[in-house]
């Protein structure tokens, strides 16, 4: 459930098509998702590329329906946010180690451990759930490039939270402006995602022991 922290912080964002208009508008918030990811923003500035942004576009998107469309807005998301985890992945499956190696800060350190943690347990679904998780947004990509995850899985596991992430959460603002109960329907997609991802580790736990 978003924090009223995530709520000042969509309200600011809010703030900025007065003064951008709705083509800037579109440009900002795509880039700032792609930004995120792909550059490793979401490293430092958390809330401005993540859940609060895509959301506080939604909003601005019913809020101004005569100059922000919906279906624009929510598709451009998508794909900047699969993009984002597409250029993570080519970085570390192309500079290695090495590229999280030179990243500073506490914070960043917990966050790339966490991040090789969650993968190195859910492996295919921690690709979709990191979506839904600020520090596993930023790393995993880079963590399944690092660990040579074959392209084709990360290219479907991004799909899938692209979607469910990048379109899901902005539809989901978008209908929370008349639809109050919409407002935590992409938290409920995470729990699902999650879910999901915890079965699936049950059952190659199990597998495994089968084998073993």
């Amino acid at each position: 459930m978003p924090t009223v922290f995530q709520a000042s912080i969509s309200q600011e964002i809010a703030g900025w098509f007065p003064n951008l208009g709705a083509t800037l508008f579109y440009l900002v918030v795509w880039g700032l998702v792609f930004a995120g990811t792909g550059l490793l923003i979401g490293a430092f500035i958390p809330f401005i590329t993540g859940d609060s942004l895509v959301f506080a576009a939604g909003l601005i998107a019913a809020a101004h329906a005569s100059e922000v469309n919906i279906i624009v807005m929510a598709t451009g998301v998508g794909i900047a946010a699969w993009l984002g985890d597409q250029v993570g992945y080519t970085l570390g499956r192309h500079y290695g180690r090495p590229y999280l190696d030179k990243r500073k800060g506490k914070w960043i350190k917990k966050g790339i451990e966490k991040s090789e943690a969650l993968f190195l347990a859910w492996g295919w679904w921690a690709v979709v759930v990191a979506r839904f998780m600020p520090w596993a947004r930023v790393f995993v990509p880079v963590v399944a490039g690092i660990a040579n995850m074959n392209y084709y899985k990360f290219f479907s596991a991004n799909i899938v939270g692209a979607l469910a992430w990048g379109v899901g959460l902005t539809m989901a603002g978008y209908f929370s402006a008349s639809i109050p109960l919409v407002k935590n329907a992409s938290y409920l997609i995470a729990g699902v995602f999650i879910t999901a991802s915890l079965i699936a580790g049950v059952r190659i736990w199990v597998l495994n022991r089968r084998t073993s």
